[in-house]
């Protein structure tokens, strides 16, 4: 059993509607894992010692069985997470969902469409919003909003912070927003020079939003994010990234030894453990 890590993100798909330019999720998957095989996926993630699970792609729920995966995890006694882009949610699959998920995350990246299109698709930012009403009849999940800080939205920030604001005002449910300096990490070409910031600029914003928040706001450095998460990608293999690397270790399911895989790929198990307890579930 694992004491190094808390938290395993499984990549279910790499499919998503949207086309992210600073993605680092994994990337053109086209034979993910069945069903069965997830579920055992699953299972070992609760035996290595992990108490939470994030489903996350691409988009979770571009999977026909990604409700049943979900509460297949909430059964084994998991904390459950789901990131997902929001513009593939619906009514129906909240309703299904919503007894075995604590925590849903969602993008937001502008707090006007003019800001939003600039990295994410047309009406993007609506389809999010919609999400958010929905969520209001369910404020046992937690709600996350994630924000990846890059050139097009830096100066539309505290815009986005008021509208997490205003949305925390207005719902029972308990709401973070994390804030990421953008990760010069991708498995496709990207031209880093038009999305990254300077770590100048983004501590400028840390000392901006130090004090004129009414929510929980994390700010996470590039710095802060490298080895700090441990990947099941759709094929099933884990990945601990490093730097701009994608280590791969075999199949998540071969592996005997979590904590000797973790150690020989240099995972940061404290920042990790640190970073873990910013949430945990209420129910």
């Amino acid at each position: 059993m694992s004491a190094k890590v808390v938290t395993i993100d499984f990549h279910v798909t790499s499919e998503c509607s949207q086309e992210c330019p600073y993605c680092w999720g994994p990337q053109d998957y086209e034979n993910p894992v069945d069903t069965g095989t997830a579920l055992r996926i699953i299972s070992k993630v609760k035996e290595v010692g992990a108490g939470r699970i994030v489903f996350t792609g691409g988009d979770p729920l571009k999977r026909p069985d990604i409700a049943l995966l979900i509460q297949h995890s909430g059964q084994m006694g998991l904390e459950v997470a789901l990131s997902t882009t929001g513009d593939e949610l619906t009514p129906a699959f909240l309703h299904q969902v919503a007894p075995f998920l604590d925590l849903i995350s969602l993008p937001i990246d502008g707090a006007s469409e003019e800001v939003s299109v600039r990295t994410k698709k047309e009406g993007h930012l609506a389809a999010v919003m919609q999400a958010l009403e929905w969520l209001r009849e369910y404020p046992e999940i937690d709600v996350k909003l994630c924000t990846p800080v890059t050139r097009h939205n830096l100066a539309d920030i505290p815009n986005i912070v008021r509208l997490a604001e205003e949305y925390a005002r207005t719902t029972e449910a308990r709401v973070f927003y994390n804030i990421f300096q953008t990760f010069p990490r991708a498995m496709s070409d990207v031209d880093w020079g038009e999305l990254l910031v300077s770590d100048e600029e983004f501590a400028t914003l840390e000392r901006q939003l130090a004090y004129a928040t009414e929510i929980r706001v994390n700010l996470l450095r590039h710095t802060t994010l490298d080895r700090l998460y441990v990947m099941i990608f759709p094929d099933g293999s884990l990945v601990i990234p490093r730097g701009r690397e994608y280590l791969s270790y075999g199949r998540f399911l071969e592996i005997a030894d979590l904590d000797a895989v973790l150690k020989r790929s240099r995972f940061d198990s404290a920042r990790h453990l640190r970073h873990s307890r910013s949430w945990t579930r209420r129910r």
